[in-house]
């Protein structure tokens, strides 16, 4: 049977309409959406404000979520697979997504957070985000989140 592990994505979008977008620190040139799993007895609200902190040192406080959708599902790469099944016991993972807006109050992102995620953020318009930046396994997901969300095909 094939297992998918829980994830939560935010897509925080600025007071201009802007869409964050962070560079993974391992991989330069991969952007993508802060992001990760949700832990045992946490709800997935939970791990997005967990996670949006541990990542990028954002608070709760300082974004409302909007609308959320879940449901989006992705299978690891058949070479990383085994050892991800090895890890947490999934074959793949199942993302909610949640759309966020940040408060004019809020702080800088601040991607030097530890351990470090990302090594760059930038803000861009949704329509500008690029399928490129991804690798191919997951270009389904964000073709179906960028349309869900933002009504922009990829």
């Amino acid at each position: 049977m094939v297992r998918f592990r829980p994830n939560v994505a935010a897509l925080i979008v600025n007071s201009d309409g802007n869409l964050l977008i962070c560079e993974r620190s391992t991989v330069p040139g991969a952007w993508q959406f802060p992001q990760g799993g949700v832990d045992a007895g946490e709800s997935a609200e939970q791990a997005l404000y967990r996670e949006v902190l541990e990542e990028i040192g954002i608070s709760k406080e300082h974004y409302q979520v909007i609308s959320m959708r879940h449901g989006y599902r992705y299978l690891y790469p058949e070479d990383v697979r085994l050892k991800k099944i090895k890890k947490h016991g999934s074959h793949g993972q199942e993302q909610t997504y949640f759309l966020c807006h940040l408060m004019p109050n809020a702080p800088e992102v601040n991607v030097k957070q530890k351990p470090q995620e990302f090594s760059a953020y930038r803000w861009i318009p949704p329509h500008e985000f690029e399928l490129d930046w991804l690798p191919a396994f997951k270009h389904d997901v964000y073709r179906s989140v960028m349309r869900d969300f933002f009504d922009i095909e990829l």
